[in-house]
């Protein structure tokens, strides 16, 4: 496996891991939900590549996309210590899903707490749904 900072010209793939991912129903946009242009994504990734705060990892293997990050930074002084994930520069931070059980336990194991409750913050098949805010020091 390699892992990379992407570019434009993995825009394609990276979309068909995004809705891939999507498809889980466990991810913040809901399966066919997002609809993305190669184009477009293309532009954003570009973006990224040249930003000092943000950036979109991705995992491959033999040459094809199999996993991606984002660190999305901030540029306002105040905030520019962290990043969002959907890895930064002192904390990560991400929200996942409270009935994401999988996903609760994984970010445990690789050292994230959970800081508070989103409530009702999702509108899932029919039913709100909560989310936690985790975070790891690094």
């Amino acid at each position: 496996m390699r892992i990379r900072e992407a570019t434009r010209n993995d825009s394609v793939q990276i979309i068909a891991v995004m809705t891939n991912a999507e498809a889980s129903n466990l991810m913040l946009f809901g399966p066919g939900e997002r609809k993305m242009e190669p184009e477009t994504f293309a532009n954003y990734l570009e973006k990224l590549y040249h930003s000092r705060h943000s950036a979109l990892f991705v995992a491959e293997i033999d040459d094809k996309v199999v996993a991606y990050l984002i660190a999305q930074g901030n540029e306002a002084t105040r905030i520019a210590h962290r990043a969002y994930l959907v890895i930064g520069i002192h904390s990560l931070e991400l929200t996942v899903m409270e009935n994401n059980e999988a996903g609760v336990a994984l970010y445990k194991k690789m050292g994230f707490e959970i800081e508070g409750t989103k409530r009702d913050s999702l509108y899932v098949d029919g039913q709100y749904i909560n989310e936690y805010y985790m975070s790891k020091l690094i």
